[in-house]
């Protein structure tokens, strides 16, 4: 079953249980896709659809730490209920030792050997680590290692 079909079918389940919160935020997702397959004239297969939600998850954590800030907690709280319900889509987060042997075997792969190289490791690792991993981290990660 494809991550859009699994989108949808959850949207009918979080309808027949009157979960308003649940069924917002899942039909916030299904526009953000919806939005970028008209823009692009095509579908969006699971890794694209991926990043979408990783997209929407990371732009909700900014705007936690917005409100926070601007001490607003109830905004905080509704954005990181629509992070928990977004999360429930995209694949299981990486442990940080695996994350450094991935990025290790990239480097490797790619044959990196300076700061230069960086953009081919980050390219490859994208594929690999996308929704999986938090990519900044990843980048500084990997600094470290071409240095």
């Amino acid at each position: 079953m494809s991550l859009i079909d699994q989108l949808k079918d959850q949207m009918k389940k979080a309808m027949i249980a009157k979960e308003k919160a649940r069924l917002g935020t899942i039909r916030l997702a299904l526009s953000a896709i919806k939005q970028i397959e008209v823009d692009t004239r095509e579908s969006l297969n699971d890794d694209q659809v991926i990043a979408v939600l990783t997209k929407m998850v990371k732009q909700r954590r900014d705007s936690i730490t917005q409100y926070e800030s601007a001490n607003r907690p109830e905004l905080a709280e509704i954005e990181a209920a629509e992070i928990s319900v977004l999360e429930t889509f995209l694949p299981q987060p990486l442990t940080a030792d695996e994350v450094e042997a991935i990025v290790v075997e990239t480097v490797a792969e790619v044959g990196a050997a300076s700061m230069a190289d960086m953009g081919k490791v980050m390219g490859a690792l994208k594929g690999k680590l996308q929704g999986r991993a938090d990519m900044s981290a990843v980048g500084g990660l990997v600094r470290a290692k071409l240095k």
